[in-house]
This record gives structure tokens, C-alpha cells and sequence, in this order.
């Protein structure tokens, strides 16, 4: 059984960071695409950022290119994303996501068919 569990979420004023953290466990990591997502109240889903296995690509939402990081720990389970400058408009449900790709696919975000966490809540004052 994969769980995916997310922290790091929190209260910040604009202009602030936070630093949310995912791990995931209950396989053996080998090959999987790893993304963090939003989710905002009245708002569709979208991909914040997502990272490749080997960590050589990356993708970033155009509303956080240059103000959210991320990155894999040393353990390749584990994954977190660097926020900074903070706006009120990244007010939202932060989720985490894993899968491994059937064989002959590549995926550079996790799929609805991937491994979801129950999601870290971000509110951004002004």
C-alpha cells in the first residue's frame, strides 16, 4: 500500500516562504514522477511543479517560475517544494503525487492514476 503523506503547510503573510515536504513509502522507488499540485477553493486542480526520477526535468507553472523550488531528497521518496514570495493567490490545498509509469511512458507529472496525498493546506494573508 503507497501512502503519500505531505507537511509543511501553514499561515504566512505575503511575501513570506514555506518549505512543504512529501513522503511516500510502501513501495520500492524506482522510476517515478513526482509532482506537487493545487488545488483553490471554486478552482480546478493544477500542476505547481513536477519533477523527473533523475531530477533533470522540471516543470513550473508560469504563476510560480521563479518563486517556488523543487527538489528530491537523498532518499528519491521524498520530495519538497521550496515557496517563496508568497501571494495571496497561492492560497490553496497543496497535494503530492507519485507514479511510476507503465513501461515505454514517459510522464514528467503524476497522472489522476498515480498515488495522492491527503494534501497540506497554504493560506497566504495580505
Amino acid at each position: 500500500q503507497v501512502q503519500v503523506v505531505e507537511s509543511g503547510g501553514g499561515l504566512v503573510q505575503a511575501g513570506g516562504s514555506l518549505r512543504l515536504s512529501c513522503t511516500a513509502s510502501g513501495v520500492t522507488f524506482d522510476n517515478y514522477a513526482m509532482g506537487w499540485f493545487r488545488q483553490a477553493p471554486g478552482k480546478e486542480r493544477e500542476a505547481v511543479s513536477c519533477i523527473s526520477w533523475g531530477g533533470s526535468n522540471r516543470y513550473y507553472a508560469d504563476s510560480v517560475k521563479g518563486r517556488f523550488t523543487i527538489s528530491r531528497g537523498n532518499a528519491k521518496n521524498t520530495l519538497y517544494l521550496q515557496m517563496d514570495s508568497l501571494n495571496v493567490e497561492d492560497t490553496a490545498m497543496y497535494y503530492c503525487a507519485v507514479e511510476r509509469p507503465s513501461v515505454g511512458v514517459v510522464i514528467l507529472c503524476p497522472t489522476d492514476s498515480g498515488y495522492w496525498g491527503q494534501g497540506t493546506q497554504v493560506t497566504v494573508s495580505s
